[in-house]
C-alpha cells in the first residue's frame, strides 16, 4: 500500500504480472486440485503468475485451460492480529457482488492453510485499465473530469449501499468508528514498532481525546484510491474496486476524507493532485468533489477536514510501520516495500501537522 515511486515507472513496476518469486511460490497442483473440487467446470493444470502491484496480500493470476482467475492469499509467516484477513475480504465481495456494486465475482474461499500454506480465495479476473497517476497525464481534460466523477460516484454508491440487505450487518462493530480505528492502529503500530517517533506518540495521545461525532454508518472500503480500481477499457467507468483488506462498517467520512487526501498530497506519480486541480486541467477541485459527493449521498456538507486528514495519515503511518516490521521479519511481499518504508517519518510528521491545524 501507498508505494511511492516516480510517475514514469509506475506502469512498468506496478502493472501486469511477473514469474512467481521463490519466496512467494505456491503449489500450482494444489491450487488446481482445490479449484476442481470447489468450482464446477474448472479442471486441468493451472499456471500461476504474480501481480506486481501491492504488497499486503500476495495476489496471483491463475490461468486454466479456458479461463483466467485471481488468487489472493495471506502472507506466509507470522502476522499481526486482525491483519491480512482474506476471509473478511471474501465475505465482503460476496455480499457486495449481488447488489450490482462493481467488485469481482467471488468463486470460493479456502480457509484451510494446509492446502497452499496460507488461507486464500479465488475471484474473477476483471479486464480493464489500471490507472496509477492521479494527474491522468494520458487523458484529455474532459476524460479526466469524467474519470474523477466516476470515482466519486462509485464511492457514493458504496456508501449508499444497504449493508444490512447485503448480509453485512455484522461486518463491523457498533459504536464510534474512529474510536475503534484509532485504538486499532495504535495497537497495530505498537505491535510493529521498531523505533521511537515523537510525532506518533503525540498523535496517540491527541486523536482519542478529540474524536468527531459519527452521524452515519456505511460500508467503508478503507483504501479508496485510483490504483485500487479497474476502469472500463474505453470509457470513464469503474468496473471493479479491489483490495478490501481494510473494509468494515463504519463512518463513511473516513473513506471520503481519505479520498480527499489526494488534493493535499504532492503529485509524485501516484494519487496526489495538490496544485493540479481546477482550471483547464479537467481535474475537479476539492470543493467540486465535495459538492458532487454530498449531492449523491444527501449530505448538506462535510465537517472541517484537518482532524480527518491527521487520522488518515496516522493510519497510513501504522500501515507503513507494519510493512517496515515485515521487512525486518523477512515477510514483506513486494520489491517496493523498502521504498515505501522510507516514508514513515514523513507520514507521521504530516499527520501531526494536520493535528496542529486542527487545534492540537
Amino acid at each position: 500500500m501507498m508505494e511511492d515511486m516516480p510517475a514514469e515507472t509506475a506502469d512498468v513496476t506496478m502493472v501486469g504480472t511477473i514469474p512467481v518469486p521463490d519466496d512467494d511460490r505456491i503449489d500450482a497442483g494444489a491450487v488446481a486440485a482445490w479449484m476442481a473440487g470447489h468450482m464446477p467446470g474448472v479442471a486441468g493444470p493451472v499456471q500461476l503468475a504474480k501481480f506486481k502491484g501491492g504488497q499486503s496480500n500476495p495476489t496471483y493470476r491463475v490461468d486454466t485451460k479456458n479461463k483466467a482467475y485471481v488468487l489472493r492469499r495471506q502472507p506466509f509467516g507470522k502476522l499481526l492480529p486482525s491483519a491480512h484477513a482474506v476471509d473478511r475480504e471474501y465475505r465482503l465481495i460476496a455480499g457486495l457482488h449481488p447488489t450490482g456494486f462493481p467488485v469481482p465475482a467471488p468463486f470460493g474461499l479456502c480457509d484451510d492453510p494446509s492446502v497452499i500454506g496460507a488461507m486464500f480465495y479465488i475471484m474473477e479476473l476483471v479486464e480493464g485499465r489500471s490507472l496509477w497517476d492521479g494527474s491522468l497525464p494520458g487523458l484529455a481534460p474532459a476524460a479526466r473530469t469524467a474519470t474523477y466523477h466516476a470515482m466519486v460516484d462509485t464511492l457514493a454508491q458504496l456508501h449508499n449501499t444497504d449493508y444490512v440487505a447485503a448480509g453485512l450487518e455484522s461486518y463491523g462493530k457498533p459504536g464510534n468508528y474512529f474510536e475503534r480505528q484509532v485504538a486499532r492502529w495504535t495497537k497495530q503500530y505498537r505491535a510493529s514498532e521498531t523505533e521511537h517517533m515523537a510525532d506518533v506518540e503525540a498523535l496517540i495521545e491527541w486523536l482519542p481525546a478529540t474524536l468527531p461525532a459519527q452521524t452515519r454508518s456505511a460500508i467503508v472500503h478503507g483504501d479508496f484510491r485510483i490504483d485500487n480500481m479497474i476502469f472500463a477499457g474505453s470509457e470513464a467507468r469503474v468496473v471493479a474496486v479491489l483490495d478490501w483488506e481494510l473494509s468494515t462498517i463504519g463512518d463513511p467520512l473516513a473513506d471520503f476524507s481519505y479520498f480527499l487526501m489526494n488534493w493535499v498530497t504532492q503529485p509524485e506519480g501516484r494519487s496526489g493532485v495538490m496544485g493540479l486541480a481546477g482550471g483547464e486541467s479537467g481535474i475537479p477541485t476539492i470543493e467540486q468533489v465535495v459538492e458532487r459527493y454530498c449531492a449523491a449521498t444527501g449530505r448538506d456538507g462535510v465537517p472541517q477536514l484537518d482532524w480527518y486528514f491527521a487520522y488518515n495519515l496516522f493510519r497510513l503511518t501504522g500501515i507503513v510501520q507494519g510493512i517496515k516490521k515485515r521487512i525486518v521479519d523477512g515477510t514483506a511481499s513486494s520489491a517496493q516495500a523498502h521504498k515505501t518504508v522510507e516514508r514513515v517519518h514523513g507520514l507521521a510528521a504530516a499527520a501531526w501537522g494536520f493535528a496542529k491545524r486542527a487545534g492540537a
